[in-house]
């Protein structure tokens, strides 16, 4: 797992310091703390809450008929609470923890749509689903090919598809879970555009994903591995000032696998960001 990690930021290290390959890079730290005296009367308590997020893009036309796009998103935070009863200061709780990785080659043919393959790593900095933490555990790896499509591309602003077979590795190092594998069906559009004189950036990934195949069918009492995975994203970022931005992220899930319900996270922060262009 840490050869994936390192190959991973050997990866942003050498598309960043290429001047030719168009690079984005967009950090923010986010921090929110409050404290009360000892004999403070209301039952306020004390906690500290930061945020560390990273998003990054390579991507060039490597040759004639070969364009390369990159993405990396790096997120992680927690959240330190003080005890009611003691009020010693409690072990720090994760509060967002994202590694993803994607890299997609499109074949530019000239034809009415681009061949694509593509390659996704997905995993957490730490695992605390049970009693002993992992490390960069579990990690979901996808290989992808089918056909992408630019629907449409202005400046800043960009709207692309592409649809086509995928497989999936779902790696887990806890011995009680173990691995399984899958394959089927993906389709995954994608949109950016800057909003209110470039003060406001929009980024939204919206994915379906149908398996076919599932390694572990024989072991499950269900056919919920057959249904329709959703996944979509929406990130809206304001630039307040050159260094401080509001940031406002939303994530729609479901799995039914995970929970029959859906699933349903959101965040918004305000901190300190730098950009580079």
């Amino acid at each position: 797992m840490k050869k994936i990690i390192i190959i991973i930021l050997l990866t942003i290290a050498v598309t960043l310091s290429a001047a030719e390959w168009e690079t984005e890079a967009d950090v923010n730290l986010t921090l929110n703390q409050n404290a009360y005296s000892d004999n403070w009367e209301g039952s306020e308590l004390g906690n500290v809450t930061w945020s560390f997020q990273a998003n990054f893009l390579a991507q060039k036309q490597l040759s004639q008929i070969l364009y390369s796009k990159n993405t990396l998103k790096l997120a992680f935070g927690q959240t330190h609470r003080q005890n009611a009863d003691t009020g010693k200061w409690g072990k720090p709780e994760k509060s967002t923890d994202l590694i993803d990785f994607e890299s997609i080659e499109r074949f530019t043919l000239g034809l009415i749509v681009d061949p694509f393959v593509g390659a996704r790593l997905e995993s957490q900095f730490i695992d605390q689903s049970l009693s002993e933490e992992k490390y960069f555990n579990p990690i979901t790896l996808t290989e992808s090919f089918g056909a992408a499509k630019i629907l449409y591309k202005k400046e800043k602003a960009e709207l692309s598809s592409r649809f086509g077979a995928a497989f999936k590795q779902n790696l887990n190092s806890h011995d009680s879970i173990g691995n399984t594998n899958d394959g089927g069906l993906e389709f995954v559009t994608e949109y950016k555009t800057p909003l209110a004189q470039n003060r406001i950036q929009y980024n939204t990934r919206f994915s379906m994903y149908k398996a076919l195949y599932f390694s572990e069918e024989d072991k499950i009492n269900n056919d919920d591995w057959k249904a329709v995975d959703v996944d979509w994203e929406n990130t809206f970022t304001v630039s307040i000032s050159q260094y401080i931005m509001v940031n406002f992220y939303a994530q729609l899930i479901y799995d039914k696998q995970e929970d029959k319900a859906g699933q349903f996270r959101q965040t918004l922060a305000l901190g300190l960001t730098y950009k580079f262009m």
